[in-house]
C-alpha cells in the first residue's frame, strides 16, 4: 500500500485497519487494573460509543468541553498507549471511564460496564459511512461487499459474539445494558439511568446540561471533539492514510437507516445470521424482540 493513499479493495481495508493498534499496546491496555468505581463504555463498534463517553463526561464534569478528543478525557483500552495515553492516570473527574469494543469475555474485570446494543443492519450501515472517507477511498467498496463481509462472513470483528457475551449479564449489578433506539426515543431517561449506574448525583440543573450537550444537534455542532482525532493523527502518521480525512463519529444517527441503505438480499443475510447464531442462544427471533425484552426488564 503506497503513502497517502485510502483503501479501493476490502483486503486493503483490512490490512490498514489491523495496523490501527499493536500487540503490545491491546496487552498493555488489557492489564489495566480497574478500580470499583471505574466505568468502562463498551458497545460494538458504531452503536453508541461516542454518544455514552459525551453523557458519562458531562454528568462527572457537569458538563465539562475542554477537550479535543472524547477519547483523550475518557481513554480507548485496545489502542490508548499506541496513541500516547497513561491509562492509569488520574481523570479529570471521577469516576475513571474508558472506552472499548470488546465484549464480557475480553475485558480487565473488577469495574462497571455499560453498553449500548444496535441494530446490526444501522449499526453495519453506520460503520461503512464512518469508514468512507478515512479508512476506504470513497465509492470503492460497495456498500453492499462491505456489509456481506464485515458483518455476515464477519471478516473484521464479530457483532454477534459481542451482543451474546453481554446479554447474560444485563441483570448483574456492575452492567447496564441499553439500546441505541431506546436511548433515541428518551434521552432524559437515559441520562437519568446512566447517572444512578455510575453514581453521579443528578440534579435538574445537571440533567438539563447533559440532555443538551448529548443531543444530536449539540454534538454535531463541536463534532470537531468527536472526530477520532488521536486515531486519526495515529491512523495519518503510521498507516500512511491521506491527511485531514473524515472521521467525524457524530452523523445523523438514524435508526431505519438500513432499509435505504441495504438491499433486500444483504438484509436477508443479515437476518440469517441472526437466526443461526442469536435465536438457538437467546430465543429471540430478530432484533425487535430482543428489544422489546430489554425494555421490558426482561
Amino acid at each position: 500500500m503506497s503513502v497517502n493513499r485510502r483503501a479501493r479493495t476490502y483486503d486493503e481495508f483490512r490490512g490498514l485497519i489491523d495496523q490501527l493498534s499493536t500487540p503490545a499496546g491491546l496487552k498493555r491496555g488489557l492489564s489495566l487494573q480497574l478500580r470499583p468505581t471505574d466505568v468502562v463504555i463498551s458497545p460494538f463498534a458504531k452503536c453508541g460509543t461516542t454518544w455514552l463517553q459525551q453523557i458519562v463526561h458531562g454528568l462527572r464534569t457537569r458538563g465539562d468541553m475542554d477537550f479535543d478528543d472524547i477519547s483523550r478525557v475518557i481513554p480507548w483500552i485496545e489502542v490508548g498507549t499506541d496513541v500516547g495515553l497513561n491509562l492509569t492516570a488520574e481523570q479529570v473527574a471521577e469516576p475513571r471511564a474508558f472506552k472499548s469494543h470488546l465484549p464480557y469475555d475480553s475485558l480487565p474485570k473488577g469495574g462497571r460496564y455499560l453498553v449500548s446494543l444496535r441494530n446490526p443492519g444501522d449499526s453495519s450501515v453506520s460503520m461503512y459511512r464512518f469508514m468512507e472517507g478515512w479508512f476506504i477511498e470513497p465509492g470503492a467498496i460497495p456498500i453492499e461487499e462491505f456489509v456481506r463481509r464485515q458483518y455476515v462472513n464477519r471478516e473484521g470483528g464479530n457483532y454477534w459474539a459481542h451482543l451474546l457475551s453481554w446479554w447474560p449479564h444485563r441483570h448483574e449489578e456492575h452492567v447496564l445494558l441499553l439500546a441505541y433506539e431506546e436511548m433515541k426515543a428518551d434521552l432524559p431517561g437515559t441520562v437519568r439511568r446512566i447517572a444512578e449506574f455510575i453514581g453521579v448525583d443528578l440534579d435538574d440543573e445537571l440533567l438539563e446540561i447533559v440532555v443538551h450537550q448529548s443531543s444530536l444537534a449539540f454534538m454535531t455542532e463541536h463534532k470537531d471533539k468527536f472526530d477520532d482525532l488521536l486515531d486519526r493523527e495515529r491512523s495519518e502518521r503510521v498507516i500512511g492514510l491521506p491527511p485531514g480525512s473524515d472521521a467525524a463519529k457524530v452523523r445523523a444517527g438514524t435508526v431505519g437507516a438500513r432499509k435505504a441503505e441495504l438491499s433486500p438480499k444483504t438484509q436477508a443475510a443479515l437476518d440469517a445470521v441472526w437466526t443461526a447464531e442469536v435465536s438457538p442462544r437467546l430465543a429471540f427471533a430478530d432484533y425487535d424482540e430482543l428489544l422489546e425484552e430489554l425494555r421490558t426488564g426482561g
